[in-house]
């Protein structure tokens, strides 16, 4: 519920200095490793909607994989865990590079 309260304060902050009351669209991005259950966010989102610039709009939640490279080959592949073997050298090594994000990408105002 946080989280969905910090979006709610970034969206309404942005929407005020375009001076516009209504949201068309959110889109945001959240990646797979991000720890986020998206369709909680969704939920949270909706339950604290009524009244906000967000109210009746459409919610578009971009996805990303998660990607990470091995600090001892360099090899670079997608995982769906924070935590993860390199599948070339069995290294533990890794480095998450993406997949963590958590980001309002844009707004469309009427």
């Amino acid at each position: 519920m946080s989280i969905a309260q910090s979006i709610l304060e970034i969206v309404d902050s942005e929407s005020r200095k375009a001076g516009v009351e209504r949201v068309e669209e959110l889109e945001l991005e959240i990646g797979k490793l991000a720890g986020i259950e998206y369709e909680t966010l969704e939920f949270s989102l909706k339950v604290l909607a009524p009244g906000t610039a967000i109210e009746g709009s459409r919610m578009v939640i971009d996805k990303p994989e998660g990607k990470a490279e091995c600090q001892d080959c360099g090899h670079g592949f997608v995982t769906d865990s924070p935590v993860t073997i390199c599948p070339e050298c069995r290294s533990f090594s890794c480095n998450i590079v993406s997949g963590k994000q958590l980001r309002v990408k844009s707004i469309l105002i009427e």
